[in-house]
């Protein structure tokens, strides 16, 4: 039985005909992972679009933050003059939007005019190859996006006129699990949880977490093409509701350097002829597993470095990994250990890990594509994965660490083999003009903290 709110053309059609839809929202995720798109007439969707797709400018994955047409691009740029590409709607997708009026959604891959290919730069291109890769193999991959992020009583309005500066948390002291602090902000999450459930994206549970005013919403796990759309709109979801009630939250890795950074916590298995090919009798270091298991948790933890802009895409992503934040610093698995990267949970057809690297701020077409690719890598080559490590891992100063700045991680990212025999050069090489550029805007700013620190002083 398909979720609540999922539609079929048919049904979409019928509820057109009955005026109770009569918009249609056509997008896509740039590579910061935002939605971007048109707004089309019902009617003229299901004359026109449902068929023929629609066009959108190329630039759209070569902007930045800003929405600047960047140059360097081979993509795309002002000498080939920025032409189109084909927007196509992928109708397993389509749903209601129910947190907006009579207004219904649908994803698209985008395909090249030229070649009729998927354009292989686009995040939702990136993970289906990557899905493909699996599904040779024997395998279908099922996941779930951990997403936390920080609720403020100020409007995303009033904070732009302030300059993000003293925001209103919407909690004022530490309310990880607390219900009397989450019965606060019901105000936002009750409808989320609510329009979410209503627009095709099964709700599993909200909670307090370990910020002022953050909070965290899962949502259920599913084959994890479906779930990176799922965290997509789930997103787009929070945001528009808490703009709707004078609110805003923030997905931002480390909003504060005083509270705790937002997770995006990504649990993965792999599943094959209707079973967790992870689960077996197999003895690794006291989980029963299956070498499937073994050798994809050895590939995930030797290929993380080199794919950690994937990861972690921003500059604000490193200021996270501080010891006893609850990020992880260094590179080990452990069973139910959160000061591990690679948290191995659950038993049996449960079985499954959990990667604590990726922030909030990830495109999680590209986390999973990363995961996904590393973990096949590992069963391809048989990798072993190091020694379970018992204790505190922060304080194992023997073990690697994750990278500290998106520079050094992209540095790594752009040379990598790996990556290039995963993804392809175009893609490699795409992503990584993309996060240079990413931070060569950070280094040429002038921030706040500049100014405090030096203004009188220096």
């Amino acid at each position: 039985m398909p979720p609540r709110g999922r539609l079929e053309i048919e049904q979409l059609t019928e509820m057109v005909r009955q005026d109770e839809i009569d918009t249609v929202l056509v997008g896509f995720t740039d590579l910061y992972g935002r939605f971007v798109g048109k707004r089309f007439d019902s009617d003229f969707f299901l004359e026109s679009a449902v068929q023929d797709g629609t066009h959108g400018c190329n630039y759209l994955l070569t902007v930045d933050m800003e929405m600047e047409p960047v140059a360097g691009y081979a993509f795309a740029n002002w000498q080939a003059g920025y032409g189109d590409f084909h927007l196509v709607p992928d109708l397993a997708t389509l749903r209601r939007a129910s947190w907006l009026d009579r207004t219904a959604m649908v994803l698209c891959d985008l395909v090249s005019d030229e070649t009729h290919a998927n354009i292989p730069q686009a995040p939702r291109s990136i993970l289906r190859h990557q899905v493909a890769a699996a599904s040779d193999a024997g395998f279908s991959a099922l996941g779930a996006s951990e997403l936390e992020y920080y609720i403020f009583e100020t409007s995303y309005r009033d904070a732009a006129k302030g300059g993000y500066a003293n925001l209103e948390p919407a909690g004022w002291y530490i309310e990880d699990y607390h219900m009397m602090q989450g019965a606060r902000v019901e105000k936002l999450n009750a409808p989320l949880r609510r329009h979410l459930r209503d627009s095709g994206v099964p709700v599993e549970n909200s909670k307090g977490e370990w910020g002022l005013g953050q909070h965290e919403l899962n949502v259920r796990y599913a084959e994890i093409l479906e779930m990176a759309d799922r965290h997509c709109i789930y997103k787009q979801c929070a945001k528009e509701l808490a703009d709707q009630l004078d609110l805003s939250v923030t997905f931002m890795a480390k909003p504060s350097g005083d509270q705790a950074g937002s997770s995006c916590h990504i649990h993965l298995s792999l599943w094959a002829e209707g079973s967790n090919a992870f689960a077996g009798d197999d003895d690794l270091d006291g989980v029963r597993c299956t070498d499937t298991f073994r050798w994809f948790l050895g590939g995930w933890i030797a290929h993380a470095v080199e794919l950690m802009p994937f990861y972690a895409p921003t500059v604000n992503s490193y200021k996270r990994y501080l010891a006893g934040s609850w990020a992880p610093t260094r590179l080990a698995w452990s069973y139910d250990n959160r000061t591990a990267g690679f948290r191995v949970v659950g038993s049996g057809p449960s079985l499954r890990i959990e990667c604590r690297i990726p922030g909030a701020d990830c495109n999680p077409y590209l986390a999973f594509a990363a995961a996904l690719a590393s973990g096949l890598d590992g069963i391809a080559n048989k990798t072993e994965p190091p020694t379970l490590f018992r204790g505190d891992v922060y304080a194992a100063e023997e073990l690697p660490e994750v990278p500290t700045t998106l520079r050094d991680a992209t540095d790594a990212f752009g040379a990598s083999q790996f990556a290039r025999a995963s993804f392809g050069d175009d893609v490699v090489d795409h992503y990584t003009h993309f996060f240079r550029v990413e931070h060569e805007a950070y280094d040429r700013a002038v921030t706040d903290w500049d100014r405090r620190r030096y203004f009188e002083r220096i």
